[in-house]
């Protein structure tokens, strides 16, 4: 029964994704039917306005694409950092045989696939674009996993979860060690004492939620300019939060409910709307079969299949975890392509990935025909997965 309860906020953030998955898909599309009318400049120059505010001699100032892709996707990280913690603590993630397993799942699930596109692009000038197929988008991986409802174990949820975050963490250090041409120590030292004041209040017991939100605020805008990608601040400031294994509701679990319904029905549709914008061109189709495009496709929707699945194999098979509660071998397989879900943080190192125009057009354009692949191979595939039927005690 205790168990149940410790899972009763998991179920219902992810009961609430579903409703906030179907607006995101539509979002989505409107995105892309934006990129490719003729509002597509204008919704373009939009992004790129700068608001912001002043604060004494110090200007904050900002593109609307920047507000979204770096303020509003660090609440997100901030909601699945909240519950990655909790269920380390008192749930599915409790048992380090469990936990361990998502992470070397994501480990899989990074090396695999850069290692095919590496293969692909070898000797070519498109090879720097290694880093596109390791990232798994977190929201869409998310919100297709939600849609499914009780088709797939609680369990397995979480275990997304754990590894597209562990997964992501993996890109935003690839990111910061391969694709950041300046990385700016002093800002990261006071984005560490933010974290060590938060870490003492942790410590002490300090529970108003204000102690953290707070000190956060300046904790991203820290991790900001530091060259390293913004969004890690919300899981830093998660894993600072204080929580229980009690029926009590702790200060992360009450910041973790106040989240949920902006998360899924505010700041993912915006940011659906935001990135999507594609606009199609002709040569993206023969760009699908070059070295880049194949090596994208291949990279995302069949490596992120074998690494996933390989590397938790071997990882159960040498004990050093378990698979996942009601689960199977096909339910991890059905995961390990929805992990191909690149999308936007394969898009974003898609970006400083090339200088050239038409290969970024390209690579973005892999990037979503692999993302739908997946996205729809691993849907269909985990729920054609029949549930397993309570075990009937004999009279």
């Amino acid at each position: 029964m205790d168990k149940l309860l410790d899972l009763q906020a998991f179920k219902d953030f992810f009961r609430s994704g579903q409703i906030g998955g179907v607006i995101l898909l539509i979002c989505v599309a409107i995105s892309l039917f934006i990129a490719n009318s003729s509002y597509a400049t204008a919704f373009a120059d939009f992004l790129a306005t700068d608001f912001g505010f002043t604060f004494g001699a110090n200007a904050y100032v900002f593109s609307v694409s920047a507000w979204i892709n770096d303020a509003l996707m660090a609440v997100f990280f901030l909601l699945v950092g909240l519950e990655i913690k909790r269920e380390m603590v008192e749930g599915e993630l409790s048992s380090i045989k469990k936990a361990s397993l998502p992470v070397v799942a994501a480990l899989g699930g990074m090396l695999v696939p850069a290692f095919i596109y590496f293969m692909f692009n070898k000797g070519e000038n498109t090879a720097s674009g290694w880093g596109i197929p390791m990232a798994t988008d977190i929201a869409f991986a998310l919100a297709i996993i939600s849609m499914l409802g009780k088709h797939v174990p609680t369990s397995l949820k979480v275990f997304l979860a754990a590894l597209a975050i562990v997964d992501d963490l993996g890109a935003i250090l690839v990111i910061a060690i391969f694709y950041t041409n300046e990385v700016h120590f002093d800002y990261l030292l006071m984005a560490a004492g933010i974290v060590a004041l938060l870490l003492v209040f942790n410590f002490l017991n300090v529970k108003p939620l204000y102690f953290y939100l707070i000190p956060g605020v300046f904790l991203w805008y820290f991790i900001h300019h530091s060259g390293i990608h913004a969004t890690i601040a919300g899981v830093l400031l998660a894993l600072t939060i204080p929580t229980n294994n009690t029926n009590v509701e702790s200060p992360l679990e009450k910041l973790e409910h106040l989240l949920n319904g902006p998360v899924n029905y505010f700041i993912m549709p915006i940011f659906a709307l935001a990135n999507t914008n594609i606009t199609f061109q002709k040569e993206m189709v023969s760009g699908l079969i070059s070295p880049l495009g194949f090596g994208i496709i291949t990279g995302l929707f069949i490596g992120k299949t074998i690494g996933v699945t390989l590397f938790s194999w071997a990882a159960v098979k040498l004990k050093l975890g378990s698979l996942p509660s009601r689960s199977g071998w096909k339910h991890i397989i059905g995961l390990g392509m929805l992990a191909g879900i690149g999308f936007t943080m394969s898009i974003f190192i898609s970006l400083l990935s090339f200088s050239d125009v038409l290969h970024v057009t390209e690579a973005k354009f892999a990037v979503l025909c692999a993302s739908v692949l997946s996205g729809i191979a691993g849907f269909a595939f985990l729920k054609s997965i029949p549930k397993k039927k309570p075990a009937v005690n004999p009279a």
